[in-house]
């Protein structure tokens, strides 16, 4: 999928969301778990609740590989799913790989041509060549973790070295590397006032923001910060919208969440100048 098309889909539904397709068998509705495949019934109830309100889903793929064969299995029936009945959805497998060229190579092919993903996200602590067979795939975006939302983001990625914070070195190197054009940043919006010297750096990458909602994010100023005259975020939420309901409403009172954040994002297309 190519950012034009993504552009395309924010402006066509006035909507910058993407859901995080997080499931825990412990937070979902119980009369689920008697169905032989509880995590993509949740997630199909998910996605047709709520495809019209998104521009992207994201599943964490630690939420699936955490139930052995049977997670992986649900996971591919997901994103099957997405791409046959949505294929206008961005899509994105938050799975924060990374290591040296050969085995980068291997998670591109296996997110990418497996899986059929449009992006994934990837560390960049081991440097270009983890990187650049990700960036070798067309149409398909590497999602780079720039400057995280937990609070562990302070141990090493605002340090400074030779005067200039970790995060910032890491966006300005990473513009030198082959197919550049490919990549997308992860910046938390707990973050947010940091996007001002990020977008000097950066001032037309897309940014996926993940924090709005249950990690006390503010939608209005990652948007104050960062949006771009093309947008340039996908502002994510998971546990907002997933787990509004524990009944069988579970769907309908998740529609109602993401309903309420597209309805936000709508206001700001709509005043925002540029756009």
């Amino acid at each position: 999928m190519t950012t034009s098309e993504i552009v395309t889909q924010i402006r066509k539904k006035k909507s910058f969301l993407c859901i995080g397709l997080d499931v825990d068998l412990q937070k979902i509705p119980t009369f689920l778990l008697e169905k032989e495949d509880p995590i993509f019934e949740f997630n199909k109830a998910i996605i047709d609740a709520t495809h019209h309100l998104c521009v992207a889903y994201k599943p964490n793929t630690a939420f699936y590989e955490a139930y052995g064969i049977k997670g992986w299995i649900s996971l591919e029936k997901t994103i099957k799913y997405i791409n046959q009945n949505h294929p206008e959805i961005f899509t994105i497998a938050d799975a924060k790989r990374g290591d040296i060229g050969n085995t980068s190579s291997m998670y591109a092919k296996a997110f990418f041509e497996d899986l059929s993903f449009d992006s994934v996200t990837v560390a960049p602590y081991m440097g270009k060549d983890s990187v650049e067979p990700f960036l070798a795939f067309k149409n398909k975006h590497t999602i780079l973790l720039a400057l995280t939302s937990n609070a562990g983001a302070f141990d090493f990625q605002t340090k400074e070295i030779d005067g200039k914070e970790v995060y910032k070195q890491v966006l300005e190197t990473s513009k030198g590397w082959k197919n550049s054009k490919n990549l997308m940043y992860v910046v938390g919006a707990t973050k947010a006032s940091y996007l001002a010297d990020i977008r000097k750096i950066i001032p037309e990458s897309f940014l996926l923001v993940p924090g709005v909602g249950a990690q006390g994010g503010n939608l209005q100023e990652v948007c104050n910060y960062g949006m771009t005259d093309q947008i340039g975020l996908l502002i994510n939420s998971s546990r907002g919208i997933l787990y509004a309901s524990k009944q069988v409403d579970f769907a309908e009172a998740a529609a109602e969440k993401a309903s309420e954040l597209q309805a936000q994002m709508a206001e700001v297309l709509d005043s925002h100048p540029l756009i």
